[in-house]
């Protein structure tokens, strides 16, 4: 969303969010939240806004290192022992999102950004009363791209699943500027690729979604592949998914081809039915096979 200010949008992107992983059977997932304006009240107390990129960068690595590891290198990043405790004693907060809350408020809620910052977080937190077992307020939400001003996600994947965050985004009020006028603006993004390693692992996608071709035409050469190619075009043009394989290859690879991916049908034109203007068309599920004419072809796979 761009141009508005508004924190229903974060609650519309919090509830896209818990529809889609909903749909989808990843009823395991969490929202995380955060946001910049506490992390800044976080290096304001530590030093100054100049450290805001150096803490941030050094707690976006806490689950992969470790709490000792951070403050080592919050120590080489210049931060002094007293800085590296008061970040140690914001990490080790926990307890429920009132119970975070409040232990924030406690340490950072008299500096402006901090108490801005927590005044969100609370709004989206009463908004979103129906994901209170996804939403988790997690003061240690880094994500280290400082165009970040305002409140910051990150989904996490079903705990059975060891793959961590399947999506993140946030407020970026002055991102627009780069190029325009700037505008207030907000997204959310979902990591594709890794949700689908999800579902796959817990074995969530239906029987059916794998069939995607539903006709592979064989290529037995360069003249026969021709007239294959023509009427794979005719095909989709009219709403059937086909392709034509990709090499002229032995009949046992291009049918071990097809069951592998699941298609239901193969169409196989060599020489003669090349001059005949037929096809053989066999149903892999089935083992039927019958020859029709070229013409026939979109009328019996729509049977």
């Amino acid at each position: 969303m761009v141009g508005s200010k508004s924190l229903l949008n974060e609650v519309e992107l919090s509830l896209i969010y818990h529809e889609v992983f909903t749909k989808l059977g990843l009823t395991g997932y969490e929202l995380r939240i955060n946001h910049r304006k506490i992390l800044a009240a976080l290096a304001e107390v530590c030093g100054g806004a100049d450290k805001m990129t150096d803490i941030t960068i050094a707690i976006d690595k806490l689950d992969k290192i470790g709490i000792d590891k951070v403050k080592e290198e919050l120590l080489q990043r210049g931060l002094s022992s007293e800085q590296t405790e008061i970040i140690e004693k914001y990490l080790s907060i926990s307890g429920s999102n009132q119970e975070k809350i409040e232990q924030v408020k406690t340490l950072l809620g008299n500096i402006e950004p901090g108490k801005k910052g927590l005044e969100e977080i609370e709004f989206l937190h009463n908004k979103l009363q129906a994901l209170d077992n996804k939403l988790f307020f997690d003061p240690t939400l880094a994500r280290g791209l400082n165009y970040y001003t305002g409140v910051i996600f990150e989904a996490k994947a079903p705990a059975e699943v060891k793959m961590g965050s399947i999506g993140g985004g946030g407020r970026y009020d002055d991102l627009a500027g780069f190029w325009c006028t700037q505008y207030s603006g907000v997204g959310i993004s979902f990591s594709v690729d890794r949700i689908y390693d999800v579902m796959e692992e817990l074995k969530l996608f239906p029987a059916d979604v794998h069939i995607g071709t539903q006709v592979l035409f064989f290529n037995l050469g360069a003249d026969e592949s021709a007239k294959a190619f023509d009427l794979a075009q005719e095909l989709r043009q009219r709403g059937i998914h086909c392709e034509l394989f990709h090499e002229n290859s032995k009949f046992d690879k291009q049918f071990k081809y097809a069951e592998k991916k699941n298609i239901p049908y193969v169409v196989i034109i060599g020489n003669n039915e090349l001059l005949a203007g037929t096809c053989n068309i066999k149903n892999i599920i089935t083992g039927h096979q019958q020859t029709i004419s070229q013409n026939e072809l979109y009328n019996f796979i729509q049977q």
